[in-house]
C-alpha cells in the first residue's frame, strides 16, 4: 500500500504532472523487459514477447483540484487522500504488474497519462492517439477506472444540446404587449417530464438512458417580459447508438423548437466477445456490468479496440472530500490481473 499513497502524496492536479511523470518514467526505464515512451507528462511502457495477443493497461494520473485531502492517511481497511480512488490506487496496481510480470502471456502495453479530469483536447491519452497511434494498437484494453474490482463493460455516449425558445420584450406592467419566452419554455419540460428512458441491451449488458434537463437560463430584469429562453439537457445514450443516431433522437423528441447541439462523445460497446475480453471477465471471477457514465474506453473503442473498466475504488466516492479507496480492493485487482496476465 506504500506505493499508493507515495502516488497520492505526490499532488498531480490536471495541468501539474511533470513530477508524477517523472517518478513513474524513473521507475519504469531501468526495467529491461519494457520499451519507455514519453509524450509530454504521459509515459508508455511495452513488452515486446512477440505474443499472439497484446493489451493495453491504462490509467490517468492526473487529480481534481485538492480538497483539503493531502497527504494520504491510513484508517482501518481505507486509505483516504485525494487520487486514492480515482486512480492512483489503479496506477499502482499496474505499476505492480509493470515491475513484477516481466513474461506475461500476453503482451502488454502500460499507459499512464495527463489530462483526463479536464477538456477532451488536453487528454493526454488523445494526444498519443493522434501522434503516435500505433503506441496504443491492441487487442484489448483495460482503463484502471475505479469500479469496485469489477467489470464495467463500455460506456454510455453523452450529448449537451440547448432548447431555445423566443417572445418579444414588453414592460411587464403591459405584459400583453409581449410575449413571455421562459413561459414558452414550459412545453420543453413537459416533453422531459413525459419522457421515457429506453433501457437497451448491448453484447448482454444493460445501459438504462437518461434525457434530463441539467440548466435553464432566461430573463432580462425584474420588470422586463423576457423574450429568449434557453433550456440545457444532458442526454446520456447506450452505446448501440452513434452520435448521429443520438442527434436524430433529440431532434425528435423536440421537434418544432430550436435545438443547438453544444457537445457529444460516442460511448463504446463492451465487446466482450472478444477472447481476450472474455479470458479476463472469468479471471476476475464476478459477472460484469455495464459502465455508467462516460470514459476513455470510448477513445479506445474509437481506435477499434474493446476495452473495459476495472479498478479498485468505488466510483461514488470519486473527487469527494472524504475520497478513498478498500485496501482490499487493490490487493485483489493486483492478484486477478497477474494471475490473468500469467496463465
Amino acid at each position: 500500500m506504500s506505493l499508493t499513497a507515495a502516488l497520492v502524496d505526490i499532488e498531480s492536479v490536471s495541468g501539474n504532472e511533470q513530477r508524477i511523470a517523472d517518478e513513474v518514467e524513473r521507475v519504469l526505464r531501468p526495467l529491461a523487459h519494457l520499451r519507455v515512451e514519453r509524450v509530454g507528462h504521459s509515459v508508455i511502457a511495452r513488452t515486446a514477447l512477440g505474443r499472439p495477443e497484446r493489451v493495453v493497461i491504462a490509467g490517468h494520473l492526473d487529480t481534481v483540484p485538492l480538497a483539503d485531502n493531502l497527504p494520504a492517511r491510513r484508517d482501518g481497511s481505507r486509505m483516504y487522500g485525494l487520487g486514492t480512488c480515482d486512480m492512483k490506487g489503479g496506477v499502482a496496481v499496474a505499476l505492480r504488474l509493470a515491475a513484477t510480470v516481466p513474461e506475461p502471456s500476453r503482451d502488454v502495453t502500460y499507459v499512464f497519462y495527463e489530462c483526463e479530469e479536464v477538456e477532451a483536447d488536453r487528454n493526454g491519452l488523445g494526444r498519443m492517439s493522434r501522434e503516435h497511434p500505433d503506441w496504443l494498437t491492441a487487442d484489448f484494453a483495460i482503463l484502471m477506472e475505479p469500479t469496485n474490482a469489477t467489470v464495467e463493460g463500455g460506456c454510455q455516449g453523452t450529448m449537451r444540446a440547448e432548447i431555445t425558445t423566443t417572445g418579444q420584450r414588453a414592460h411587464s406592467a403591459r405584459s400583453w404587449m409581449g410575449s413571455n419566452a421562459i413561459h414558452a419554455a414550459q412545453p420543453v419540460l413537459a416533453r422531459l417530464l413525459a419522457y421515457a428512458p429506453r433501457v437497451a441491451e448491448v453484447d448482454g449488458l444493460t445501459y438504462r438512458e437518461g434525457l434530463n434537463a441539467v440548466g435553464i437560463a432566461g430573463g432580462v430584469a425584474s420588470n422586463v417580459i423576457p423574450d429568449r429562453c434557453a433550456v440545457t439537457v444532458n442526454f446520456r445514450f447506450a452505446p448501440d447508438r452513434d452520435v448521429a443516431m443520438a442527434e436524430e433522437h433529440l431532434r425528435e423528441v423536440f421537434d418544432g423548437f430550436e435545438i443547438e447541439i453544444r457537445d457529444s462523445a460516442p460511448g463504446a460497446r463492451p465487446g466482450l466477445d472478444v477472447p481476450a475480453a472474455a479470458s479476463f471477465v472469468s479471471a476476475i471471477g464476478r459477472p460484469p456490468m455495464a459502465k455508467y457514465g462516460w470514459t476513455d474506453v470510448s477513445l479506445f473503442s474509437s481506435l477499434g479496440v474493446p476495452a473495459v473498466n476495472y479498478g479498485p475504488g468505488d466510483p461514488n466516492v470519486a473527487h469527494a472530500r472524504h475520497e478513498h479507496v478498500e485496501v482490499s480492493q487493490i490487493l485483489e485487482c493486483e492478484e486477478r490481473m497477474a494471475a490473468w496476465l500469467t496463465r
